[in-house]
Order: C-alpha cells, then structure tokens, then sequence
C-alpha cells in the first residue's frame, strides 16, 4: 500500500518535519510576531544613537555611555524572544536540534511549549495592551506632533504580539494533541 499526499486548502504539509501539518495562517501569524517587535526596536536604537525624537530633559539619552548598548540588547532580546514563537511551526518545536546539551535529538514534551507560550502571551497583552488608550501625552518630555505619530506607529505593532502569539500557541496545543 502506498501512501498519498492530500493537499488540503490553507494547511501546509507536514513535509518540513512537524507531526502534523501546520495551518498557514499559523504559519504566518508567528512570521508575524517578529515583525510586530522589530519597529519598536529599531526606533528604540535610532532613539538611543542620538537620533532627535522629541525626547527633552531626563528621557534624553545623550550623556549617557550605556543607553546605546542597552536598547541593542533589549532589541535583540526582543527578537529572540519573538523568533521562539517560529518554533510552533517549526520541527525544532517538536524535537529539540541536536545542538542542544542534554536534550538534542530528544521529542519536546507539548507542555515545555505550550506553557512558557501561553504565560508569554498573556504578559504581552497585559505589557501592550495600555498602549491601545494612547500614550500619555500630557507628560511635557514626550514626543509631540509628528515625532510622537512616528514613535507611536512603531510601538502599536507591540499589541498584536500577544494575540498572535496566544493563537498560535493555541494551534500548536490542537496539533501536537491531534498528531502526538
């Protein structure tokens, strides 16, 4: 008997070694995550290299040695964290890479994804979601006029990461219960 491929509208197959086949809009929805903490992060850096965003006296990071290295290193660790929703769809979030000590090679249990991913989430909406009442623009040292749009275009994105992150972590709860 031989197997056949059945290729089901809006599913990803499960050819790239997950257990079970991804549905594309998960798939996207955790490409997505890093897109929702990269804006922040470059306007975080352009803001600590100087860059004039509306900023005056103690919010303005001219003077200080470490503002420059620490908003790089919250940038990245931003993007990391985002990048481990990828491995919802991914087979590294099934079996961990070989690299890994102890653990390489072995089966991920669901519940080592599952629960950092939903408390992840839930800490993104509650981190985020202030920023949909707007920001306090009644603080004389923040940005005004159009520095403020821009900085609020960049962090509004911030809001969507906990949703979409719940939602795929909820798409690999179904999967990895569905195909083990």
């Amino acid at each position: 008997m031989t197997a056949v491929e059945v290729r089901v509208p809006g599913v990803r197959t499960a050819a790239a070694g997950t257990r079970g086949p991804v549905p594309r809009w998960a798939d996207w929805a955790a490409q997505a995550t890093l897109w929702c903490a990269l804006p922040s992060g470059i306007w975080r850096i352009l803001f600590a290299a100087g860059l004039p965003a509306g900023f005056t006296g103690s919010q303005d990071p001219q003077g200080t040695w470490y503002a420059l290295p620490y908003v790089i290193v919250l940038s990245v660790l931003s993007e990391a964290v985002a990048f481990l929703s990828l491995g919802l769809v991914r087979w590294w979030g099934e079996t961990w890479p070989r690299w890994v000590p102890l653990l390489g090679g072995r089966a991920v249990r669901p519940a080592a994804a599952i629960i950092p991913a939903s408390l992840g989430s839930v800490a993104l909406v509650c981190l985020w979601t202030p920023l949909a009442f707007g920001f306090d623009t009644g603080d004389p040292e923040l940005p005004h006029g159009a520095k403020l749009v821009i900085m609020q275009a960049c962090y509004l994105p911030l809001l969507a990461w906990g949703p979409l992150l719940a939602a795929v972590t909820v798409a690999y709860a179904v999967r990895r219960r569905r195909y083990g």
